[in-house]
Protein backbone atom coordinates (compact mmCIF):
# COMPACT_ATOMS: atom_id res chain seq x y z
CA UNK A 1 0.00 0.00 0.00
CA UNK A 2 1.48 3.47 -0.51
CA UNK A 3 2.02 6.05 1.50
CA UNK A 4 0.98 9.51 2.47
CA UNK A 5 3.32 12.51 2.66
CA UNK A 6 1.54 14.72 5.30
CA UNK A 7 3.19 18.52 6.00
CA UNK A 8 1.56 19.48 9.12
CA UNK A 9 2.77 21.39 12.23
CA UNK A 10 3.52 20.09 15.47
CA UNK A 11 3.70 21.84 18.53
CA UNK A 12 4.97 25.01 16.70
CA UNK A 13 7.78 22.97 14.57
CA UNK A 14 7.10 22.03 10.50
CA UNK A 15 6.92 18.64 10.10
CA UNK A 16 6.79 16.16 7.12
CA UNK A 17 6.20 12.50 7.43
CA UNK A 18 5.04 9.59 5.26
CA UNK A 19 2.07 7.29 6.73
CA UNK A 20 -0.43 4.48 6.10
CA UNK A 21 -3.64 5.55 5.15
CA UNK A 22 -5.29 3.84 7.86
CA UNK A 23 -2.82 5.26 10.33
CA UNK A 24 -4.08 7.17 13.74
CA UNK A 25 -2.53 10.41 14.25
CA UNK A 26 -2.07 8.80 17.95
CA UNK A 27 -0.21 6.32 16.07
CA UNK A 28 2.05 8.84 14.18
CA UNK A 29 2.99 10.88 17.02
CA UNK A 30 4.03 8.03 19.09
CA UNK A 31 5.48 4.93 16.39
CA UNK A 32 7.21 8.17 13.69
CA UNK A 33 7.71 11.05 15.75
CA UNK A 34 8.48 9.62 19.26
CA UNK A 35 6.10 11.87 21.00
CA UNK A 36 4.58 9.36 23.31
CA UNK A 37 3.52 12.04 26.27
CA UNK A 38 -0.63 11.10 23.99
CA UNK A 39 -1.29 8.18 25.56
CA UNK A 40 -3.43 5.14 23.92
CA UNK A 41 -5.88 4.03 26.72
CA UNK A 42 -9.21 2.99 25.11
CA UNK A 43 -8.84 3.49 21.28
CA UNK A 44 -11.98 4.33 20.57
CA UNK A 45 -12.33 7.69 21.98
CA UNK A 46 -13.80 7.45 25.70
CA UNK A 47 -11.17 8.15 27.39
CA UNK A 48 -9.56 10.97 26.59
CA UNK A 49 -5.28 10.05 27.17
CA UNK A 50 -4.41 10.70 23.62
CA UNK A 51 -6.17 14.12 23.70
CA UNK A 52 -3.96 16.58 21.20
CA UNK A 53 -5.44 20.07 19.79
CA UNK A 54 -5.92 20.33 15.67
CA UNK A 55 -5.95 24.09 15.05
CA UNK A 56 -6.85 24.66 18.71
CA UNK A 57 -9.22 21.91 18.67
CA UNK A 58 -9.72 19.84 20.94
CA UNK A 59 -9.46 15.91 19.63
CA UNK A 60 -8.83 12.62 20.43
CA UNK A 61 -5.36 11.57 18.41
CA UNK A 62 -6.84 7.60 18.46
CA UNK A 63 -9.50 9.09 16.18
CA UNK A 64 -8.11 11.19 13.54
CA UNK A 65 -6.03 9.84 10.74
CA UNK A 66 -2.39 11.01 10.02
CA UNK A 67 -3.40 11.85 6.49
CA UNK A 68 -6.02 14.30 8.30
CA UNK A 69 -2.81 16.29 10.14
CA UNK A 70 -1.72 17.66 6.39
CA UNK A 71 -1.63 21.36 6.26
CA UNK A 72 -3.00 21.92 9.75
CA UNK A 73 -1.46 22.89 13.28
CA UNK A 74 -1.26 19.53 16.37
CA UNK A 75 -0.38 21.04 19.58
CA UNK A 76 0.18 18.08 21.96
CA UNK A 77 1.76 17.73 25.87
CA UNK A 78 5.14 17.94 24.91
CA UNK A 79 4.46 21.68 23.38
CA UNK A 80 3.18 22.64 26.66
CA UNK A 81 6.52 23.69 28.60
CA UNK A 82 8.78 26.50 27.27
CA UNK A 83 12.09 25.08 27.14
CA UNK A 84 12.68 24.15 30.79
CA UNK A 85 9.61 26.45 32.40
CA UNK A 86 6.84 24.20 33.07
CA UNK A 87 3.38 25.65 31.84
CA UNK A 88 1.64 27.14 34.86
CA UNK A 89 -1.10 23.92 34.65
CA UNK A 90 1.57 21.38 35.01
CA UNK A 91 3.32 23.32 37.69
CA UNK A 92 -0.49 23.16 39.47
CA UNK A 93 -0.58 19.63 38.86
CA UNK A 94 2.56 18.68 40.80
CA UNK A 95 1.82 21.09 43.60
CA UNK A 96 -1.30 19.76 43.90
CA UNK A 97 -0.30 16.39 43.50
CA UNK A 98 -3.26 16.13 40.46
CA UNK A 99 -1.74 13.15 38.83
CA UNK A 100 -0.70 9.11 40.21
CA UNK A 101 -0.17 6.92 37.42
CA UNK A 102 0.44 9.43 34.51
CA UNK A 103 -1.58 7.86 31.93
CA UNK A 104 -4.61 10.14 31.57
CA UNK A 105 -2.49 13.05 33.12
CA UNK A 106 -1.39 14.37 29.45
CA UNK A 107 -4.31 14.32 27.95
CA UNK A 108 -6.14 16.35 30.93
CA UNK A 109 -3.32 18.87 30.62
CA UNK A 110 -3.89 19.30 27.04
CA UNK A 111 -7.81 19.31 27.50
CA UNK A 112 -7.81 22.28 30.42
CA UNK A 113 -5.28 24.10 28.51
CA UNK A 114 -7.76 24.01 25.80
CA UNK A 115 -10.61 24.88 27.62
CA UNK A 116 -8.42 27.81 29.92
CA UNK A 117 -7.45 29.45 26.28
CA UNK A 118 -11.09 29.60 25.69
CA UNK A 119 -12.75 30.03 28.74
CA UNK A 120 -9.71 31.83 31.52
CA UNK A 121 -12.63 32.55 34.00
CA UNK A 122 -14.25 28.76 34.33
CA UNK A 123 -16.38 27.54 36.61
CA UNK A 124 -16.14 24.46 38.78
CA UNK A 125 -18.95 22.98 37.03
CA UNK A 126 -17.52 24.21 33.21
CA UNK A 127 -13.89 22.40 34.61
CA UNK A 128 -15.70 19.35 35.25
CA UNK A 129 -17.81 19.49 32.33
CA UNK A 130 -15.09 20.08 30.46
CA UNK A 131 -13.05 17.03 31.41
CA UNK A 132 -16.06 14.57 31.24
CA UNK A 133 -14.28 12.96 28.29
CA UNK A 134 -10.92 12.25 30.40
CA UNK A 135 -11.07 9.28 32.46
CA UNK A 136 -8.96 8.58 35.64
CA UNK A 137 -8.84 5.48 37.66
CA UNK A 138 -6.41 6.62 40.10
CA UNK A 139 -7.75 10.07 41.28
CA UNK A 140 -11.22 11.61 42.64
CA UNK A 141 -10.61 14.47 40.32
CA UNK A 142 -10.62 16.82 43.37
CA UNK A 143 -7.38 17.64 42.89
CA UNK A 144 -7.15 18.23 39.25
CA UNK A 145 -10.12 20.75 39.52
CA UNK A 146 -8.50 22.39 42.09
CA UNK A 147 -5.19 22.84 40.02
CA UNK A 148 -6.78 23.91 37.08
CA UNK A 149 -9.36 26.83 39.16
CA UNK A 150 -5.51 27.97 41.12
CA UNK A 151 -4.43 28.26 37.50
CA UNK A 152 -7.33 30.12 36.18
CA UNK A 153 -6.91 32.85 38.73
CA UNK A 154 -3.27 32.68 38.75
CA UNK A 155 -3.48 33.37 34.96
CA UNK A 156 -6.22 36.07 35.26
CA UNK A 157 -4.17 37.84 37.80
CA UNK A 158 -1.29 37.59 35.64
CA UNK A 159 -2.64 39.06 32.42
Amino acid sequence: MSKIHVTTTINGDEVEYLCDPRETMLDVLRDRLGLTGAKEGCGTGDCGACSVTLDGRLVCSCLMLGAEADGHEITTIEGMATGEELHPLQQKFIEYAALQCGICTPGILVATKALLEKNPDPTETEVRYWLAGNLCRCTGYDKIIRAVMDTAAEMREAS
